[in-house]
Parts: C-alpha cells; structure tokens; sequence
C-alpha cells in the first residue's frame, strides 16, 4: 500500500498508509493526543478526524486549546439538541440553523410546541443520553437532487430551502448519529461520547434567516465544553457578567435609561454625563497631544452627498432619511463624508500632510428591534472618529501613530487588547489591486511593531481593509471597540486632493479610525469592566461626607466646599440617618471615598477616611486627604 508524507505543525515528517484516517494519524503519534483531539487542519481547512489521507499533506490536531476544536465540538452539541427535541416533541419538528457561535451554540426550531424555559432541563437530560451512547457521528455525501428528495421525504422544508440556494453542481454533506442526519458542511467530532460538559441556557425568537418577512422561529441557546471544570468556571463568569450587567448598573447607579419613547435612544442622566464628560475630556487632551485638530460637522446631508461616498449603495437599508425644502435627506450613520467636505473647503500643500481631524461625532444607524441592547447596540450614537490625510510614504507611520494612540486609551483603563487584519468584503468598491496596496500596508505596520493578529479574510469596510482592537475586560469576555480603516478610494471619489513638491495635484491617502468605538458603547463596556466602581477620576461622585450628627453639619459643609474649590466632585449626606446605614448607601454607589465626620474630628479639625474596596483607613488631616485624591485622579489610579 501506497506510504504518504504527513508534515506536523512542529515541522517533523510522518508516513502513513494511505486511506489511513486522521484520528488513525493521531493515534499513531500519542493515545493522549488522540484523545485531547477534536478536529483537524488538513492543509489549512477545518475538517473531521474521520477524514481520509488521499494525498501528502500538512496536518494540525485542534483540541479544546484551540478555537477551532471548540468549535467543532459546540457545533456537535447543536445536533445532539435538535436530536433530543425530535425524540422529544416528534418527527414533526422542522430545523432550521444550528451553528456553533463565540461561547456556544443554537438551533432554530420550528414546532406547534411552544417552549418554556422549564423544557431545558428536559432537553438537556435527553441530550446526555445521546452523549452516553457515544453515537458515532458519520459523514456522507449526496448530489443536490437526492439532498433535497431525502429531506423533502422528511418534511424539512427548511433545509430543502437552503439546498435550493446551492450551486446546481454543490455536492451536498449530512452528518448522520443514531436516529438523526441533518445537514452540515461540519467538521463534527467522531462520536457523541467526546462531549463531556453541556448546558442549555436560554430560548429566544429568531426570524427565518433574519428576515421580517419570514416566520418567527423558536431558538434555543446553549454551550458545551471537553471537561466539566470548564462549563463550571463559564457558568461562573456568566453569573458574574450577570451582576455587572450594565443596564443593571446603569438603573442601580442613576447613569442612563432607555425609554419607551426612543428604543435604541440613550437618555445620559446626570451621574452618567459626568463620566461622559470625562471621557471626552480624556479624549480631547489626548488628542492634541498627538497631533490631532477637532471638528464638527452636520448630523443631516442631502442625498447626493451619500450616493458619492457609496453608503447609498452599500449602507442604505441602515440609513434615516428626511426631506428639507423638497429634496431628499439623509441622517448621517457615519462622519466621513462630513471630514472629506471639511478637507475640501481650501487647498492642501503637501507640507501640511498629515492632517489629523478627529470629531465626536452623532451618528444613526437604523438596527432592528430584536438587536438592541442597552448601550451596547444602540440607534444613536457618538464615534470618537478621526480622519488622517497623508502622503503615501507616510502610511507605515500614521498608523503606528494610531496603534500608540490607541495604547494609551486601553492601558489608562487596564484593558488588554489583540488586534484582527479584516480583508476585501465580497460587496466593495475598487480594484483588487488598490486593496492590495492597502492591506500590504496595514500587514506592514503590525508587523514592525511586533503585534500579533488574526486575519478575518473578506470582513473588511466596503471601502477599504480595516485592523479591529478586540479588548479585554476585567472578567475575560472580550469587545471590539478600536479600528483603523485604510481608504484609496473615498478620496478619489470625492476628488480630494494636494499639491506636490512638484507642483501638481495629488491623491492623498486617508484613514479612517476610532478608539471608543463608540461613546455610548465604551461607558457599558466601562460599567461591566470596573462593576460600577468606576476609577475615581471618572467616578460621578468622588467624596461623600457622612456628618455622624447634626451638630456635626457645618464642618461637613465647610469641607465640601473646599472640595468643589478643588475641583472634586463631593456631595454631604444631610439625613436624619443612623451612620451604618450611611455607610452602606454610599458603598452602593461605589463612591471611591467617604468621610465620616463625629465631634471628635470636628474638634481636632481631621478627617475619618473610607476608601472604597479597604474600608477604613484611619484619621488624617483634611490636607492630606485633598492631596491623596487629587493624586488618584491625576494618575487616573
């Protein structure tokens, strides 16, 4: 029999027969690495372990370490879900899409049963069944025509539709355990058996492939892990993602409010513009310092201005309009065709290049009902953007100027960060080889700062490729917040240009980026990070003095003031309250100080100090206490 050449990912060499199996592969090497393994790359691509070896090849094993493996094995979960709803709630039940996602899975159903949550358990139970019998998970293939008979004759009207939008010549791919075959183009892990750990954890209503037009489909949710230990401490996370969840936080600490009036419309209460505030304060010095001038331009542009940026083309069904004075408006969804304006009032030399605009700019972006979510998927809100019009040769440096930019906004705030390299979309404007030019260069500027990053191929603007900082927070989910977009192509649409060492008129290069994302979505992200107990430069209330009685009022007002004078936010806590009590109020706002005032510091004129997440400190001078704040908010500690 035929040996082939199996080349490791550490680069050693192996020969196999060939028709030998990857798993066969795996467990030729170790019986523990062929049992961590859940899934392959055969030459690049994702495949099962049960796949054959027909050719020399590269091979990398993925185990529940890597994404991939995960994935395969969340991806198998979501089977052995609809298969316990069929034993469950009969052959009538029709599926639609059960994909794995980041942190689980779902599948779409379509049943007369309406289910309520006490059905998890039950769904659950007949799932760890399956997983006992440790089903093998077989892969077959069929022609387009037998694939839509074989689930014609099975009354799954949704998967003969999603056959039909094949190609003619598609060879279409079931997977097959026990009693069930659904269809999937996989990978899947070998049996039922290797999911050790799974949980069913919400229900939801998804439209037929998101579409209003189509029927409401019921959706449940759940996740799946290798070991017990790991949906232990996911489970864990998720409780305590729960208590930071920012709309909680949001009502508990006064900071914001969605109101029936405006879905999607954040209401900024007082406590919560002062955070705001801060942060554009934040932005705003930042900026200058690295060479950035500000902005404003209109939230409403006529048409035409749309229809030569592209977003008409590319954006529309995101986009409000209005008409003014007879013509035909649009509510801007970005600020970018506002900066090319700006750019264009006046004519630009090369020696003034790079220009750095940047804008806090409002912007509208029209998202369905079903996708709101507090402040993180809003309607309405504000992106710390910035344009930078360059030279070509000055790409490499502006944009290891924003990566330092961006460094010092995520560091200030204790969030880690990766960054991901997003490709020419399939829907895009210009050539290929202007997208080449632009993606080279982004690749350039990551690589010579040394940072690592994942490519998402075809996930770029319709403009041009983009790099994505994902952050990390405090409990380990991670957001994606920063971006910088590289553009050729809106500035020749808007026929920007300067004027060269040799005199005439030039293209120049744009970037597009932001460092918030958004503001509205950066303070959620802030709430859940820190739990609302914000840093104490950003924090509404920095001091609340808590007078023990009323005689001592007059020396906590004397103090306050001195505060204000400092520029420290301060409020005294008048009532008629029993000091505990006071305490405890104001440990549930999460002021960062607290200073208990009695006679006996009244008398020696000192203060009794709190500090939040230490508890009492002890007595010192007012003096000393004015001087311990100030420091922790100019470090922004």
């Amino acid at each position: 029999m035929e040996n082939l050449k199996v080349t490791l990912k550490d680069g050693t060499v192996r020969e196999v027969a060939a028709g030998s199996t990857l798993a066969d592969l795996a467990a030729s090497i170790s019986r523990s690495l062929a049992k961590s393994t859940l899934a392959a790359k055969l030459d690049g691509k994702v495949v099962d372990l049960t796949r054959p070896l027909t050719a020399d090849a590269t091979v990398e094993f993925l185990g529940s370490d890597t994404q991939e493996g995960l994935d395969a094995l969340r991806h198998s979960a979501s089977h052995i879900m609809a298969q316990a709803v069929q034993h469950l709630y009969g052959e009538s039940v029709q599926f639609g899409i059960g994909p794995w996602i980041a942190n689980g899975f779902y599948y779409d159903i379509d049943t007369e049963h309406t289910f309520v949550p006490e059905d998890l358990a039950k769904i659950e139970a007949e799932m760890e069944k399956i997983v006992k019998q440790d089903l093998p998970i077989v892969r077959q293939e069929m022609s387009r025509e037998a694939a839509i008979k074989f689930f014609a004759d099975k009354g799954q009207n949704y998967k003969v539709e999603l056959i039909r939008d094949l190609p003619e010549d598609a060879v279409i791919s079931l997977y097959t355990q026990g009693d069930f075959t659904d269809l999937c183009a996989g990978p899947h892990l070998p049996s039922t058996g290797r999911i050790k750990a799974l949980k069913l954890q919400s229900l939801a209503g998804a439209y037929w492939r998101g579409s209003e037009k189509n029927k409401m489909l019921q959706r449940i949710y759940g996740t799946a892990f290798e070991k017990k230990a790991d949906l232990d401490a996911y489970l864990t996370m998720l409780e305590e993602a729960a208590r930071r969840d920012h709309r909680k936080l949001g009502k508990e600490l006064d900071l914001f409010s969605i109101q029936e009036e405006g879905p999607g419309f954040p209401f900024f209460h007082a406590k919560g513009m002062v955070i705001r505030n801060e942060l554009e304060n934040f932005w705003r010095k930042l900026h200058r310092k690295f060479g950035y001038e500000e902005i404003k331009t209109p939230i409403i542009l006529n048409e035409e201005l749309w229809h030569k940026s592209g977003h008409w083309d590319h954006y529309k069904e995101n986009m409000y309009f209005t008409q003014i004075d007879g013509a035909n408006y649009a509510v801007k969804p970005m600020n970018c065709p506002g900066g090319m304006l700006v750019y264009k009032t006046r004519h630009h030399s090369y020696r003034e290049l790079p220009m750095r605009v940047a804008e806090l700019g409002l912007v509208h972006r029209h998202e369905l009902s079903g996708a709101l979510h507090g402040l993180m998927r809003v309607r309405s809100f504000t992106q710390d953007d910035a344009h930078i019009f360059m030279l070509p040769s000055q790409i490499k440096d502006e944009i290891m100027g924003v990566m330092d930019l961006f460094n010092v906004v995520y560091s200030t705030f204790g969030l880690s960060y990766h960054a991901e390299l997003s490709t020419k979309p399939e829907k895009a404007m210009g050539s290929d080889e202007v997208w080449e030019v632009a993606t080279s260069a982004l690749k350039q500027a990551l690589d010579e700062r040394g940072m690592p990053y994942k490519i998402n191929e075809g996930d770029g603007a319709f403009y041009g490729p983009k790099i994505d900082f994902h952050l990390k927070d405090s409990i380990g989910r991670t957001w994606q917040c920063g971006t910088i977009q590289l553009d050729m192509l809106m500035p020749e649409r808007f026929d920007l240009t300067y004027i060269g060492e040799d005199g005439q008129r030039h293209r120049p290069v744009m970037i597009h980026r932001v460092a918030f994302g958004s503001m509205e979505r950066f303070i959620g992200i802030l709430i859940e990070h820190f739990a609302g107990a914000f840093p104490a430069w950003i924090a509404p209330l920095q001091v609340k003095i808590l007078p023990i009685t009323d005689r001592n009022m007059e020396y906590a007002q004397i103090l306050a003031n001195k505060l204000r004078e400092a520029d420290i936010r301060v409020e005294v806590d008048e009532r008629s309250e029993k000091i505990g009590y006071k305490i405890r109020e104001a440990q549930m706002e999460k002021v960062p100080y607290m200073l208990v005032l009695g006679d006996k510091e009244a008398e020696a004129g000192m203060v009794a100090v709190r500090v939040r997440g230490q508890g009492d400190v002890g007595t010192m001078t007012f003096e000393a206490f004015e001087k311990m704040v100030n420091k922790a908010i100019a470090n922004k500690a």
